[in-house]
């Protein structure tokens, strides 16, 4: 009884396990497919973390953005105890950071113009990228003090709650447009992990 047992949990774990293989995954780096055996109509589709207003305790003034990259979580501070939560992508291992720095320029439909440091990354990227739907900083850019960080909208709505960024952070496009409009250039920007 036992090694039938042992057989079927194991052929069941094999099953698990071939399907999962061919799930369809991207490349943070390439953002190319890794592997795409799904049928077009079968293939799973982002879904949104819901922006939504919740309770919030934290001791920040409104106006104030906190990001937690450990949630992926944001929080637009409202005041008497409430703030907007948004999901976000934050940077992948190796590109996290925290800090506090201040919103200091916001553009809608931003061009993309690569730093030095990602190029030499990835020598294969654009030099320039007018803004766009396929630009990679989707529908509006909110630009943190002189660093190469920006809380920008995304065309890869898939990588929403994940870690795959260069250290920035990213949002659906309906919830950076929804940010920027809040947002006052001169905002503090909190990420804590």
């Amino acid at each position: 009884m036992r090694r039938w047992t042992f057989a079927l949990c194991s052929a069941a774990a094999g099953l698990l396990l071939s399907g999962a293989a061919h799930a369809y995954q991207i490349d943070p780096l390439t953002r190319q497919p890794l592997v795409d055996t799904y049928p077009e109509s079968a293939k799973p589709q982002a879904t949104a973390v819901p922006r939504e207003t919740v309770s919030y305790d934290g001791r920040f003034s409104p106006g104030t953005i906190v990001i937690s990259t450990s949630e992926r979580r944001m929080y637009y501070v409202l005041g008497d105890g409430k703030a907007v939560r948004y999901g976000i992508g934050v940077g992948r291992p190796g590109f996290e950071w925290s800090g506090v720095k201040t919103v200091t320029m916001k553009r809608e439909w931003p061009d993309w113009r690569p730093p030095s440091e990602m190029l030499r990354r990835r020598p294969d990227l654009p030099r320039y990228m007018p803004g766009g739907p396929d630009n990679p900083l989707g529908a509006r850019a909110m630009y943190l003090g002189t660093s190469l960080y920006r809380i920008h909208g995304s065309n890869e709505p898939e990588t929403i709650g994940q870690a795959v960024s260069s250290g920035c952070i990213r949002m659906v496009n309906e919830d950076v447009i929804d940010l920027y409009e809040r947002v006052k250039v001169g905002a503090k920007v909190i990420v804590q992990h």
